[in-house]
């Protein structure tokens, strides 16, 4: 005799999934996230999930839209911080980055990825854009001030976040030994501000 379905009792089950999805995602990674695992974890039945997700990419997808979201949240607040120079707003925001990267790291790894399939909804795009938006203001701020090169603002940023990424990877690598890693934002993005102003003209 099969046991019974489980009932559909959440009031919420997407933000159920996208909590669980996520937790399951950090915990092993993509390959060992299911819907199915996810269903019985919450308690409902594994057909439940297909009425918010058609599949696990499209929680995947979503997973990623979300963090994206955060991040953007996150990295607006930094920017919107005290401090009014370019340096300082650029340092807050890298701090914030850092902070978001090392929380969340598989999350972000999954952001990224999403991003960059080729099949990625509009709304994930958009929601990726959005969260940059706010670096990318510091940098057209700081060309309109004087005190960055003039040039494409997402590449100018590119440097800064690659600068950042490197950053991540020697954290996570324990390549940094006790220097802490606040610490270094700091020093690199002092160094990456001498690289980006203006030129002197002789």
């Amino acid at each position: 005799m099969e046991a019974p379905s489980r009932p559909y009792h959440h009031g919420n089950l997407r933000a159920a999934l996208l909590l669980a999805g996520e937790r399951a995602l950090e915990s092993g990674g993509v390959e060992n996230l299911s819907l199915r695992e996810l269903s019985r974890e919450l308690g409902v039945s594994h057909t439940s999930p297909r009425r918010h997700f058609a599949d696990k990419q499209a929680l995947l997808d979503a997973l990623a839209q979300h963090g994206f979201e955060r991040l953007g949240a996150t990295l607006g607040r930094a920017a919107r911080g005290q401090g009014t120079d370019f340096e300082s707003r650029l340092t807050k925001v890298g701090r914030a980055y850092i902070g978001f990267a090392r929380q969340h790291a598989a999350l972000l790894s999954l952001m990224f990825t999403a991003k960059h399939r080729p099949e990625a909804p509009r709304a994930l795009l958009e929601a990726s854009e959005k969260a940059l938006a706010h670096t990318l203001a510091i940098f057209s701020e700081g060309q309109a001030a004087g005190v960055v090169i003039p040039g494409d603002p997402h590449r100018l940023a590119l440097v800064v976040f690659a600068a950042l990424q490197g950053l991540i990877t020697l954290s996570t690598n324990g390549k940094l030994k006790d220097i802490p890693v606040d610490k270094l934002v700091g020093e690199v993005i002092g160094h990456l501000v001498l690289g980006l102003g203006p030129r002197a003209i002789h």
